[in-house]
């Protein structure tokens, strides 16, 4: 009988771990010159909610969905922001720091997809934030998964 790998929440650690990373990730992004106009008077509860995004797009609960309306939400959250693409790489290089900071799996497999996923992500909403942008207004959370590569559990 084959067993199906775990989520990459799972992997991750779960809702903890997604915590322990936005909590870190945006104590970065408050300091950085470049980041700061578009996050410097984001709410309090920001982190946490990111980490819920994380968590569903992760496999995880639809706590996102639940709490804050799935998709729709997100997408208001970036559409009109004019995100540059300097931003956006600093957005993904931060996070990918943070991941290393509070200690995510750094196996190649879940690295392969965590990092799949913020590229995809952070290029989506770079998209959608421009002037004169149409993006759908309704879609489904994404649900992303191992890819091609599986974790090893010899």
């Amino acid at each position: 009988m084959t067993r199906e790998p775990p989520s990459l929440y799972e992997w991750a650690g779960g809702t903890e771990a997604l915590d322990r990373l936005t909590t870190a990730f945006y104590r970065e992004v408050v300091r950085d010159e470049l980041l700061e106009p578009l996050f410097g008077r984001m709410d309090p509860d920001h982190p946490a909610h990111v980490a819920r995004w994380l968590g569903e797009v992760f496999g995880g609960p639809a706590s996102y969905t639940e709490q804050r309306g799935g998709y729709p939400h997100m997408l208001r959250q970036h559409v009109g922001r004019s995100i540059t693409e300097p931003q956006r790489r600093r957005w993904v290089n931060l996070l990918m720091d943070a991941a290393d900071e509070v200690g995510l799996p750094g196996d190649p497999e879940f690295r392969a997809a965590f990092a799949s996923y913020v590229e995809w992500g952070s290029r989506l909403a770079l998209t959608n934030s421009q002037p004169g942008a149409e993006p759908p207004p309704a879609a489904p959370v994404p649900r992303w998964g191992w890819g091609v590569a599986p974790p090893y559990d010899g």
